[in-house]
């Protein structure tokens, strides 16, 4: 069997504010790389690694993206990434908000996994001599940076742009590198910049929440911003297939669910300057009792499009199907290059179809999107965790045969 190799690859050189330096034969951040300058200290650190971790993703209780986080645990018997140590060579160098990436090597091509800022550098005490040493470096992806980035107003923002105009402001006023930005137009146009003090974070996800798109961090170090559209449409593109009867690509566990954590039936929607609009179904409240969500604060211009946002809200979630959460893959398994390939190459959005077989020739059955990715990597193993949900809005796509049938998929806004 031919495996995956994990790789990590530390940059020492610069600040949180600057791109991705180039590294050659690399093509993990697809042209968003910058030369670095002659003071450059890039570490491969991989032939050290003993474990990686690594969590991305969205919480589907908060409906909005998380900081990305990453962990990786390294030999260090000699001691270098002690920051007090001046025979290590990183001397001086070893500072909270250098640069990390972390991808995996399969069959001559390189993906990429994760990409942050370290945030710390944890060294393990050996309680006798000649105990191996360790060093955890922990990391976190863009959304930490912003969380910390605080102001006052955006500059230049003005009323009637849309959302990602608004997005691309925010990110010029922190100064986030340009290279480093993959921004849909949006659907939404929003009011004037209310010129609160607020995070940058709080600014960003205003704006996604106001077009009922999404933003977070993508495994190459970008920050994502996905309009309307591609919120409603991204489902049916063609699903990657599982299924544990040996037709399509096996999996290790699934996690299936058939709960009411993603029923709400009354939504009430306030834009900024504007009325609460309110939207309810009573056949879903007279069966599972009232689920309220509630936001305020949005920048749409219009109390209209804020009703269409409850509305459309409701109608997406006023029922409970059965579901998967959580879909695993062993990366360690046999003749398992399709598995590997999905692994790699699977991110947020990506439908999947994933069927198990069940008592009495019955089997479950879903076509879902993935929204939460989690490696976990030792010398032994491989796994890489999968949370998977349902789309973040309904809508009716033509030729699709799970949202384009007449009478029965919800109408988008």
């Amino acid at each position: 069997m031919t495996a995956p190799v994990i790789n990590v690859i530390i940059d020492f050189s610069t600040g949180a504010s600057f791109g991705y330096p180039f590294i050659l034969d690399s093509s993990t951040l697809d042209g968003g790389d910058i030369l670095s300058d002659s003071a450059s200290l890039i570490v491969d650190v991989s032939n050290l690694l003993d474990s990686v971790q690594t969590n991305r993703g969205r919480n589907i209780s908060s409906e909005q993206f998380q900081t990305g986080t990453a962990s990786i645990r390294i030999l260090d018997q000699n001691g270098d990434f002690n920051p007090q140590n001046t025979l290590s060579p990183y001397y001086t160098y070893l500072n909270p908000m250098r640069k990390m990436t972390i991808t995996a090597t399969y069959l001559s091509v390189t993906y990429p996994i994760f990409a942050g800022y370290i945030t710390g550098y944890n060294t393990s005490t050996p309680k006798f001599n000649g105990d191996i040493v360790y060093t955890t470096v922990t990391a976190v992806d863009g959304f930490r940076l912003f969380q910390n980035a605080q102001f006052f107003g955006v500059t230049g923002a003005v009323a009637g742009e849309t959302t990602g105009t608004r997005i691309g402001k925010i990110l010029d006023t922190i100064s986030w590198p340009v290279s480093l930005r993959d921004i849909d137009t949006g659907l939404t146009t929003v009011q004037a910049d209310p010129a609160t003090q607020r995070t940058a974070l709080a600014a960003l996800q205003t704006c996604a929440t106001t077009e009922y798109g999404a933003i977070y961090m993508d495994h190459t170090g970008r920050v994502a911003f996905q309009d309307r559209d591609l919120t409603v449409s991204s489902v049916a593109g063609t699903p990657v297939v599982f299924k544990d009867d040996g037709t399509a690509i096996g999996y290790f566990d699934v996690k299936w669910v058939f709960d009411d954590t993603q029923i709400y039936n009354l939504a009430t929607i306030t834009r900024t300057g504007g009325s609460v609009q309110t939207a309810s179904d009573a056949a879903s409240i007279a069966k599972f009792f009232t689920h309220s969500y509630n936001q305020s604060g949005l920048l749409m211009e219009t109390d209209a499009e804020a009703l269409d946002y409850a509305q459309a809200f409701i109608a997406s979630r006023k029922d409970t199907v059965v579901r998967v959460d959580e879909l695993t893959l062993d990366l360690q398994q046999d003749n398992y290059t399709a598995g590997i390939i999905a692994a790699l190459t699977m991110d947020f959005f990506t439908p999947v179809s994933v069927t198990t077989t069940q008592p009495n020739n019955t089997t479950l059955s879903k076509t879902e999107q993935v929204f939460n990715v989690s490696h976990s990597v030792t010398p032994s193993s491989w796994k890489v965790r999968f949370g998977t949900a349902e789309p973040i809005i309904d809508g009716f796509i033509l030729d699709s045969a799970l949202y384009g049938i007449l009478d029965t998929s919800v109408l988008s806004y």
